[in-house]
């Protein structure tokens, strides 16, 4: 979703966006699981209602002229066959207005779940719904946040991006100026059966979202730390040592629940394109993901528990992904790639002795790079519907940073907010 606006009140009064859409958890022609995220803006706009009844209008123009290059967003997802029929009944585009000012909302520093939530639009669960679904909100003091919610299953966090960018573009310089998708996946693999990750935990206790923001600072801190103890002579990334971080932090709330330590599994968001021996263009649109896997043993493990331990676990874990996708060259080795991992995904997830996570990462996605012609964003924020045992990553303003939305039991969730390093690293001590 993304927002602009002001509060009249204040002389130089800063407008917000946001912005969002349903992303990425990977896969190829598979089911998943749908999210919604959504992106605000702070600008030093001063904003009317007609200002904000003009930028609507200028929205839907630039939003159907980016569909005739993003066509399949037009169309409607049959889920029987997991095919989009690109037959350009639409999108959904909804104005609202909203009472009071945004100002209020974002006086703690982030918008509440719940209310983040209703500047959204609800998705259709219905297959034949509209992919794509925007709603404008017209704030009292002029600020407007613009939501935005796609299905999953059409597309992963790369090509939504595009798809917002070029959006903007077209808003802003006109649609020939926008970066029209690549469609040739299909041709490059067509649709095969693969087995069907979609996760069911059970019976669902209350399930709590919080944001963790790792300030560029803490993270330089985070890396000396962890470097000064790998065992090999590298510098890990700023996604490696939160991951890692939050891991080892997740581990010692499962040993203060069971009175032991257990064995767990960890999955990481993982961008195909750009990472395999065939010529895929980088802006091909649709699912082009194939998750990083990494393990802890507990038994095998226990004397490691150190935060270089976990670091490196990451670390081999990415590695052997791009080690491994870079030998695909052919449909029959994504395939065979591709099945591997969702066999190993499912077997590690229907263990009753061991944990699961689902990491997501948004970093480095061009998300404040929109600008729909009245400034770029100032906060992006990932609105995402509380699943268990998830975590998604997106840059803080300035790119030195992450902002990591948690989502874990309440009980989880009161453990790991108080553990030592998540508190000392996130500057809550």
């Amino acid at each position: 979703m993304i927002l602009h606006g002001d509060d009249k009140m204040e002389e130089d009064s800063e407008s917000v966006g946001m912005g969002g859409e349903v992303l990425e958890i990977g896969g190829l022609q598979e089911e998943q699981m749908d999210n919604e995220i959504k992106e605000p803006s702070l600008n030093k706009n001063i904003l009317t209602g007609g200002d904000n009844i003009e930028r609507s209008k200028r929205l839907q123009k630039s939003l159907s002229e980016t569909l005739t290059i993003f066509y399949p967003f037009a169309g409607r997802y049959i889920d029987n066959n997991l095919i989009i029929d690109c037959n350009d009944e639409g999108v959904e585009y909804v104005e609202t207005q909203v009472s009071g000012c945004l100002s209020q909302l974002l006086e703690g520093g982030e918008l509440e779940t719940e209310l983040r939530n209703r500047l959204a639009p609800i998705p259709h669960r219905p297959a034949d719904g509209p992919i794509v679904l925007v709603q404008f909100n017209m704030f009292e003091c002029g600020a407007v946040a613009i939501g935005v919610c796609i299905k999953h299953r059409t597309a992963d966090a790369t090509s939504v991006f595009a798809f917002i960018n070029a959006w903007a573009t077209a808003a802003r310089l006109g649609v020939d100026k926008a970066r029209a998708p690549s469609f040739q996946l299909a041709s490059f693999f067509p649709p095969r059966d693969i087995p069907t990750f979609t996760p069911n935990f059970g019976e669902r206790k209350v399930e709590i979202q919080k944001r963790f923001v790792f300030n560029g600072a803490a993270i330089s801190k985070l890396k000396a730390v962890a470097s000064s103890n790998v065992h090999e002579p590298r510098q890990p990334t700023r996604v490696e040592v939160v991951t890692a971080l939050m891991w080892k932090a997740l581990t010692m709330v499962a040993q203060a629940k069971h009175g032991r330590l257990r064995p767990s599994f960890l999955v990481h968001s993982f961008n195909l394109r750009g990472k395999i021996a065939m010529p895929v263009p980088d802006n091909s649109f649709g699912n082009f993901t194939n998750p990083a896997l990494a393990r802890f043993t507990a038994d095998e493990d226990e004397n490691k528990v150190e935060l270089d331990h976990f670091v490196d676990r990451v670390h081999d874990g990415i590695r052997k992904r791009v080690t491994d996708s870079a030998k695909i060259s052919s449909e029959d080795d994504l395939f065979s790639s591709v099945i591997s991992t969702k066999t190993e995904m499912i077997e590690a997830f229907h263990r009753s002795d061991a944990d699961f996570y689902m990491f997501n990462s948004w970093c480095r996605m061009p998300v404040y790079e929109v600008d729909f012609g009245w400034g770029k964003p100032g906060w992006f924020s990932a609105v995402v519907v509380p699943g268990h045992n998830m975590f998604h990553f997106m840059d803080t303003k300035d790119g030195d940073g992450i902002e990591a939305w948690v989502s874990l039991e309440e009980d989880d969730m009161l453990l790991f907010q108080e553990n030592p390093d998540i508190k000392a690293f996130t500057g809550q001590e």
